[in-house]
């Protein structure tokens, strides 16, 4: 058996041949087990793992690294120090030709937006290079989902990723100079995909967002958040205004959780500094919000957030993934110009939009406690309490009344 090509094969397909596999093993010296790991997962083995296998299959740690697709400074290094060259055989060879694909038209429109019911991919061929304003992009967690669609939601992981490359260069290309693009996912894909956009684009924030749902996981830590990357086209983007949020108190006498000391006649009276961990975006659970039945969807109130901070009123929304039609709502109501695409059915999206009071109302509540440091309702509560407000600290020191800081009032 020739364990070369054997290994070969196996490492480009990520594919293990249980009984191939055990000879490969045999004579590398290596556990079975680990050697399929490895193989299957495409990790990378330990440097004692590779000499086994160099000195057995003549198989070099280099060559399998390029194999597997690592790009670590070792790889680097030497296609930079050889980019001729390695250009030279690049171009040697037939480049894979991109499928043309007739223009897709809008199955749904407003005086705002369109949208489409097609693969993104198809779509975004068709849209004009440094046009779009602000990207959010949802993508399916290839979990093994079952989607209307009929969509395959269980790809090995370079299919995954693969793909995800795919639709983020069109992403990229289709960004304007100074645009920005979000991308939620599960920390697992984010962290492949961040190493992409770094050669790309200019990374701004990695925004953790607390969303938990409660569910038992075995065997590993419970998995409390989501990720949100935060991408600029060029040095810096062109549009940057996040709301201010409101100070945090405790939830029952509205007095501080933290001790501010002499310094809260220095606090912004429109609120705190947005982080870039998220504490207060809460699932949508509730019947009134929920717009499919059988899957998660993004809040209002994290559409929002994105949309207000990252563009401004008649800018150019993108979401290639239409899910429940969130971005595309919030994008309406607060007066952007949207274009969207889903692959499944559009009728829970269409239908969202015969009557957006709901989120407008939810909207609007939402907003109603931002860019303030206190709400009207814990305002009022802790003037009845003798607790200092803006108000207070800001008046002439003989008019001041001494109030007491931290949680220290019972209700």
């Amino acid at each position: 058996m020739d364990n070369y090509n054997v290994l070969r094969d196996m490492i480009i397909h990520a594919k293990v041949n249980s009984s191939k596999l055990r000879h490969v093993a045999k004579a590398t010296g290596l556990e079975y087990m680990e050697l399929s790991h490895c193989i299957s997962k495409r990790l990378l083995p330990s440097e004692d793992q590779l000499s086994a296998i160099s000195q057995s299959t003549g198989m070099s740690a280099f060559e399998y690294k390029l194999l597997l697709g690592v790009s670590d400074s070792e790889v680097s290094d030497f296609l930079r120090n050889n980019a001729q060259e390695m250009a030279s055989i690049r171009n040697g060879k037939p480049s894979k030709k991109s499928k043309k694909y007739a223009a897709p038209t809008p199955k749904f429109s407003t005086e705002l937006g369109e949208l489409y019911r097609c693969d993104c991919l198809k779509l975004m061929g068709h849209m004009k290079s440094n046009s779009v304003d602000l990207v959010f992009a949802d993508p399916p967690f290839n979990l093994d989902k079952l989607y209307p669609s009929g969509m395959n939601d269980d790809l090995k992981t370079h299919e995954y990723l693969n793909w995800c490359e795919q639709w983020l260069s069109e992403c990229v290309r289709l960004l304007k100079p100074g645009g920005s693009l979000f991308v939620w996912n599960l920390p697992k894909w984010n962290t492949h995909l961040a190493g992409f956009l770094n050669h790309r684009l200019t990374f701004r924030h990695w925004i953790s967002v607390d969303i938990k749902y409660s569910l038992p996981i075995p065997s590993r830590l419970y998995p409390s958040h989501y990720s949100l990357l935060y991408y600029c086209k060029g040095p810096k983007p062109t549009v940057f205004h996040p709301d201010r949020l409101p100070m945090s108190v405790c939830p029952h006498c509205c007095g501080d959780l933290k001790d501010y000391g002499g310094y809260k006649n220095k606090m912004n009276p429109k609120g705190v500094n947005i982080p870039d961990v998220w504490t207060d975006i809460p699932p949508v659970r509730h019947a009134k919000y929920k717009r499919r039945k059988s899957s998660n969807e993004l809040s209002v109130k994290l559409l929002d957030r994105v949309i207000e901070l990252a563009s401004d009123e008649k800018d150019l929304v993108f979401d290639p993934f239409g899910g429940s039609g969130t971005t595309y709502a919030v994008a309406e109501i607060i007066g952007r110009r949207w274009i969207g695409c889903e692959i499944g059915p559009l009728g829970d999206m269409v239908k969202r939009f015969d009557n957006l009071v709901d989120d407008r109302e939810h909207l609007e509540r939402i907003r109603s406690n931002l860019n303030c440091l206190f709400t009207d309702k814990v305002q009022s509560k802790r003037e009845q309490k003798g607790l200092w407000t803006v108000e207070s600290v800001r008046a002439p020191k003989k008019n001041r009344k001494s109030s007491p800081d931290l949680c220290s009032l019972k209700k």
